[in-house]
């Protein structure tokens, strides 16, 4: 109404005929949310790092089968890391990934459960077992991941990968690339209960190769012994021994490792 006769009055004379205060004329809905925007980085011994990393470390953070960290006990894990991050942050990450407690991740289907620890073997590509482990770059202060998958019967490492995270969707084409390479066709595959290995288009890809998936019972490594065994060996015969300056550097090494001594190595139980 204010606005049809602008050209016949001025605004003071119009908004007291309409009886509406002046600052009401004037007001302008703010676009989107008020507040400051917020930020996409943080800093790790200061220095300003994705917030993408920063939530791989609470997944680490959270990681374990018993673990009930809230935010606040997450924030002080984050802090003694070397991060500058408040509780607020925390809090919001947390709750964008649907990482808080009480907001639960589940898969559809029934898991088949490993019966046996020890695998009998009769032959090569008859069974296969993966894992993931945590390797530290102290030039970039942070983790990556090494996933590694064996063939339990030569106690080969078939293929590995080496990143700032592993996905479902690195894990499938994983078992794209074996297939392909071996046929994994029959072939019974053990791992634990990474989101990683449960999530159901892993597992949806596997019923399609006619491959068969088997779970470790929680909190118990010893189920999948082969990988961890050798995980340990890579611990002490090379992550223990270098201090990585930088994610290439790691890589190089562990290129060198698996292409040196994957073939030779034997591990007894």
């Amino acid at each position: 109404m204010v606005n049809r006769y602008l050209t016949q009055a001025n605004i003071q004379e119009l908004v007291n005929w309409v009886q509406l205060p002046r600052s009401s004329y004037y007001y302008r809905a703010h676009p989107g949310p008020r507040g400051k925007t917020a930020s996409t980085h943080t800093l790790l011994h200061g220095i300003p790092v994705a917030n993408q990393l920063v939530l791989e470390d609470i997944k680490k953070v959270i990681g374990d089968p018993y673990n009930a960290y809230g935010y606040e006990m997450v924030n002080n894990e984050l802090r003694l890391s070397g991060y500058l991050i408040n509780k607020k942050k925390t809090y919001r990450l947390m709750d964008e990934s649907n990482l808080l407690m009480g907001k639960v991740i589940r898969s559809s289907g029934k898991r088949t459960w490993v019966q046996f620890r020890k695998i009998q073997c009769t032959r090569p590509m008859e069974y296969l077992c993966l894992d993931i482990k945590y390797v530290w770059v102290q030039g970039d202060g942070r983790w990556y991941y090494l996933l590694s998958i064996m063939d339990v019967y030569s106690r080969r490492i078939l293929h590995y990968i080496f990143q700032k995270s592993v996905r479902k969707m690195d894990v499938i084409n994983i078992f794209r690339w074996l297939h392909l390479r071996y046929n994994l066709k029959g072939v019974m595959i053990r791992n634990d209960n990474g989101s990683q290995f449960i999530a159901n288009p892993v597992r949806e890809f596997l019923v399609m190769l006619e491959a068969k998936q088997e779970f470790t019972h929680v909190a118990t490594p010893e189920e999948n012994s082969y990988i961890e065994a050798f995980h340990s060996i890579l611990q002490r015969e090379l992550i223990d021994r270098f201090e990585f300056s930088s994610y290439y550097e790691a890589k190089i090494h562990l290129e060198q490792y698996m292409n040196g001594t994957i073939t030779s190595v034997n591990i007894v139980h």
